[in-house]
C-alpha cells in the first residue's frame, strides 16, 4: 500500500475520509502474517447499518468475528458515552462483535475511554489498539499524526490551570458541585472568570467534568490526576541545594517557625511531604518548597548554606503561589508544620526521579483513592 496515499489524502469529505481509514486498517491486519483471506468493506451509502466499515475476520474455532468500524473526522470525549451504546448488528451472524473507532487522529484521552467501554480503536497514523477475543490482540503507539491534531481549547501545563485543578482535586472537595464562580473564588492565587470557563469547558470534553444540577461535577479524578502530572512543568520550579547541621527534631523545629512567620510560605515538598502523608519510601534528604521572599529567612533560621555537592536540604523556589495553596497541615513532634495538598505532592513525585514515581503511587493508593471512591467516583 502505498502509504503516502493515505499521508496526503484529501479528507475533505466522508467518503474520502471512510476509503483512507479503510486502506489504513487493511495495512494493520495485513501486519498480521497468519491472518489470511481478510478484506475491508466499505459499506454503501445507502447501507444503513450503524456503521461504516466492515472486516471478518475467521476464527480459529469455526465461524468469524466483524470489525464493526465507525469512522470520524474527530470525537471529543465528552461524546464518547453516547457512541460507545450503540449495538451492531452485521449480516452473518458472526460470533464476535468488535466496535471500533477509526479517527484520523486518536487522542490519549480517547485512547483510554475506548478501553473502558471495550472498544478497539486506530487512526491514520497506525497507532491502534485492535483486540479480538480469541483470536489477536494488535498495539502501537507513537507514531506522529499524518494530519494536523485539533488543538486544545485549554493548557493544563499553566500555572493558571493548575490553580484550578488542584482546587477540584483536593479530597476535601471529593463529590463537590460547582459553578465557575466558586470555583474562581477558591483559587489561591485568584484567576480570571474568563480562565476558569476555558478550563471548566476543555476538562468537560475531555470528560473529567460532568453535569451536575446547578453547575457540574468532577466525574474522573483520577483520569484528571494523570493528565495534569502529563502536562505539568517541575522543571520550572527553581531548585537549590543546602546543607544545615540541623537534624530530627531541630529540623522539624525550624520547619515550623519559618511556616508560622510567613504565614505558610514554607512547606514540606516532594519526599519529605510524602514521608509524612503517606510513609513508603526511605531517603535522606529535606525537600521544602519556598517562597523566594523567604530565602534569607530560611537559611538564617536553619542555619543553612548553599552547596553545590553534599545537600541535605532541597529548596524549590516554585515559578507559581499555588503550591502554597491548601496546604495539608498537622502536628510533627508536637510542633506545627504543613506538606504540600496531596494532588501537589502527587506530581511533584511523579517528575523528582529515584523512587518518586513509586512514593507518588503509595500517596495515591492510601490517600487519594479511598476519598474519591467513599464518594462515589471514579478510580
Amino acid at each position: 500500500m502505498n502509504i503516502a496515499s493515505i499521508v496526503n489524502a484529501r479528507l475533505d469529505s466522508p467518503a474520502a475520509l471512510e476509503r483512507a481509514l479503510a486502506a489504513r486498517l487493511r495495512e494493520l491486519l495485513g501486519s498480521v502474517d497468519w491472518l489470511r483471506g481478510v478484506d475491508v468493506e466499505t459499506l454503501n451509502a445507502g447501507t444503513d447499518r450503524g456503521f461504516d466499515l466492515l472486516a471478518k475476520l475467521p476464527l480459529p474455532t469455526g465461524g468469524a468475528a466483524a470489525l464493526c468500524v465507525e469512522c470520524k473526522r474527530e470525537m471529543r470525549p465528552s461524546t464518547f458515552p453516547m457512541l460507545a451504546s450503540r449495538v451492531f448488528k452485521p449480516g452473518g451472524r458472526p460470533k464476535v462483535i468488535v466496535p471500533v473507532l477509526a479517527l484520523p487522529w486518536v487522542s490519549p484521552r480517547v485512547a483510554e475511554l475506548c478501553v473502558e467501554h471495550g472498544w478497539s480503536w486506530f487512526d491514520l497514523a497506525g497507532n491502534c489498539r485492535i483486540d479480538v477475543p480469541g483470536l489477536l490482540h494488535l498495539q502501537h503507539s507513537g507514531n506522529a499524526p499524518v494530519h494536523e491534531r485539533p488543538r486544545p481549547t485549554a493548557n493544563l501545563g499553566t500555572k493558571e490551570a493548575g490553580r484550578i485543578i488542584r482546587v477540584l482535586l483536593l479530597p476535601a472537595h471529593a463529590g463537590k458541585r460547582w459553578t465557575q464562580r466558586l470555583l474562581q473564588e477558591r483559587c489561591e492565587p485568584l484567576v480570571s472568570l474568563g480562565l476558569v470557563n476555558k478550563v471548566v469547558r476543555h476538562l468537560r470534553d475531555e470528560a473529567f467534568l460532568e453535569s451536575s444540577e446547578g453547575g457540574f461535577l468532577v466525574h474522573d479524578p483520577l483520569k484528571l490526576l494523570h493528565a495534569w502530572r502529563d502536562m505539568y512543568r517541575f522543571d520550572q520550579q527553581e531548585r537549590h541545594g543546602y546543607f544545615t547541621l540541623l537534624k530530627n527534631l531541630g529540623l522539624v523545629k525550624a520547619v515550623s517557625q519559618v511556616f508560622t512567620k510567613t504565614g505558610g510560605q514554607l512547606l514540606y515538598a516532594g519526599f519529605s511531604a510524602a514521608t509524612i502523608q503517606a510513609p513508603n519510601v526511605r531517603q535522606p534528604l529535606t525537600w521544602l518548597y519556598v517562597h523566594r521572599q523567604q530565602i534569607t529567612l530560611f537559611e538564617k533560621t536553619f542555619e543553612a548554606k548553599p552547596v553545590d555537592s553534599g545537600a541535605n536540604v532541597i529548596v524549590l523556589i516554585p515559578q507559581d503561589d499555588g503550591v502554597f495553596a491548601n496546604p495539608d497541615g498537622g502536628l510533627l513532634e508536637d510542633f506545627p508544620v504543613a506538606c504540600t495538598c496531596l494532588p501537589q505532592t502527587y506530581v511533584d513525585l511523579c517528575h523528582s526521579g529515584g523512587r518518586g514515581q513509586e512514593a507518588a503511587e503509595a500517596l495515591l493508593e492510601r490517600r487519594l483513592k479511598p476519598v474519591w471512591k467513599a464518594a462515589g467516583l471514579k478510580v
